[in-house]
């Protein structure tokens, strides 16, 4: 017997992570409610942020009779098992959190962090936005981002072959290239 039998509702999750930074424009922003009515509406039933080093203190939900759920913690000492529990991942734009969700095949909202003096970031997230393998977005406009996006509409990424690359590198570095 499946889960709707029982009365209960599948659970969507929606994960949202910071990485080991501070970026508290991100978590205000998916801790507004304009973004919550606007994951709510999209099916979404559950909503855990990873808040990093970051001072605000998003507002925690439960209950049955709650449309999104909302929890929280700074720091896991691994958000793998996150990742993969996600219906839905909002990150910020650190390589390592954006390849790690497009591995999985999940779809990725990355939110770019517009304080940053430096923003190398915002260039990888708006070429693989342009890319269509994930959404774009900055804190103001997230909610838009979550109205105006389709899962469906995004093309799986797929790792390029490193090999060819190794195989310079060795032989530059003077190494065996086989």
């Amino acid at each position: 017997m499946d889960g709707a039998e029982n009365g209960e509702h599948s659970r969507k999750m929606v994960f949202v992570t910071v990485g080991t930074t501070c970026f508290d424009a991100l978590v205000k922003a998916v801790d507004s409610q304009q973004v919550k009515e606007e994951l709510s509406r999209k099916g979404y039933t559950d909503l855990l942020i990873q808040m990093g080093r970051g001072s605000y203190m998003p507002s925690k939900v439960s209950g049955e009779d709650e449309p999104l759920t909302v929890d929280y913690f700074t720091f896991s000492p691994s958000i793998a098992d996150y990742l993969k529990s996600a219906s839905l991942i909002i990150s910020h734009a650190g390589s390592g959190s954006i390849f790690e969700t497009l591995r999985l095949g999940k779809p990725l909202i990355v939110v770019v962090n517009e304080d940053l003096m430096d923003n190398h970031q915002s260039e990888l997230a708006e070429e693989l936005a342009e890319r269509k393998h994930l959404f774009y977005a900055c804190p103001q406009t997230l909610h838009q981002t979550i109205q105006d996006m389709s899962p469906e509409s995004l093309i799986p990424y797929s790792p390029g072959n490193p090999m060819p690359v190794v195989r310079l590198m060795n032989k530059f570095l003077g190494f065996p290239t086989d």
